[in-house]
Formats: C-alpha cells, sequence, structure tokens
C-alpha cells in the first residue's frame, strides 16, 4: 500500500515540526523522499491517473508537485504545465509553463495539502489563465482544513492517503 510504502521511504517522520503554514505538528510529510524514488513515484501516478476524469491538461506548483505531475503526464499521454509560485522577473515572465489554451480543463495534483494556500494560488493562477479547475488531488491530506479552503474555492479535494490513515500506524 502506499501508505506503507510513504513511511518505509522516511517520507513520514515523527518530531517536533514547523509547517509552511507555521502550524507546529508532531509528524512531517516529505513527499520528495517518495518522488525521487523511481518505484513510489510510479505509483503515485499510476494511483493519480486512474482517478483522471477526461481533464485536458495535469497541473502541479513547482517544487515538489511538479515531479508528480510529470510522472502522470508519463502515465497518461496528457501535458502537464508547471505553475510558477510567482510571477518571473525575466524572460517571457510566465507564471504558467507548458502549453496550454483558455478553457481547457485542468487535473491539478500536489503533494501534500494542509491549509491549501498554495494550492489555492495555482489554482487562481490557473484560472487567471483561463483554465477550468473543478479539483485537486494530493499524495497526503493532513486533514487540516485544506478541503475546507478549497472548497470555498469551489475545488474539491481528493487525495490517495490521509493523515488520519498515515497516523494509524
Amino acid at each position: 500500500m502506499l501508505k506503507d510504502q510513504l513511511v518505509e521511504c522516511g517520507a513520514v517522520r515523527f518530531g517536533d515540526f514547523t509547517l509552511t503554514s507555521g502550524k507546529k505538528s508532531r509528524y512531517y510529510v516529505d513527499i520528495k523522499y517518495a518522488s525521487t524514488n523511481p518505484k513510489i513515484l510510479r505509483e503515485i501516478a499510476r494511483l493519480m491517473a486512474e482517478r483522471m476524469a477526461g481533464e485536458e491538461l495535469i497541473a502541479g506548483v513547482e517544487l515538489g508537485a511538479v515531479p508528480l505531475a510529470a510522472a502522470v503526464a508519463l502515465e497518461t499521454g496528457v501535458p502537464f504545465l508547471i505553475v510558477r509560485k510567482g510571477m518571473r522577473e525575466h524572460g517571457t515572465g510566465k507564471r504558467l509553463e507548458g502549453q496550454y489554451a483558455p478553457g481547457q480543463r485542468v487535473f491539478m495534483v500536489e503533494d501534500v495539502i494542509t491549509t491549501a494556500g498554495s494550492s489555492i494560488d495555482g489554482v487562481r493562477a490557473l484560472r487567471e489563465g483561463g483554465l477550468v479547475v473543478e479539483r485537486v488531488m494530493t499524495v497526503v491530506d493532513r486533514q487540516e482544513g485544506g478541503a475546507g479552503a478549497l472548497e470555498a474555492e469551489n475545488i474539491k479535494l481528493e487525495s490517495l492517503v490521509t493523515a488520519e490513515e498515515l497516523l494509524e500506524m
């Protein structure tokens, strides 16, 4: 099972941590431990690909979701976009990297969702580009308000693993 793989590869650690949101936590989930392991990345991509529902593009916010988006794209043959965390100050100045057309439906992937702040920012950037985003698929939902925050933006959160499942180990 994926949750077992996440624990075994070291993606789940216990101790005292401060999350990106500023919240304190007794456990930390670092999906980069999983997404840099080809076997686990392939499994994540397979599971996410099974849940796609006809979307025309895949998108991931830099940095943690980019390998996930690329892996799901390889699994499905569906192109992907990289959503930058901020506007570029050089080059083309684009926030969205990749080819797209307004009106296309996007399957947004995430590594870990806590409060969903970066996901909401990414969804807004995609929508500003004229794209349609209705849901976000994350590897781990920490179940700390992210689903409600996304729901307020008319986005459904789906997860491969929840914090509750991880912590029952």
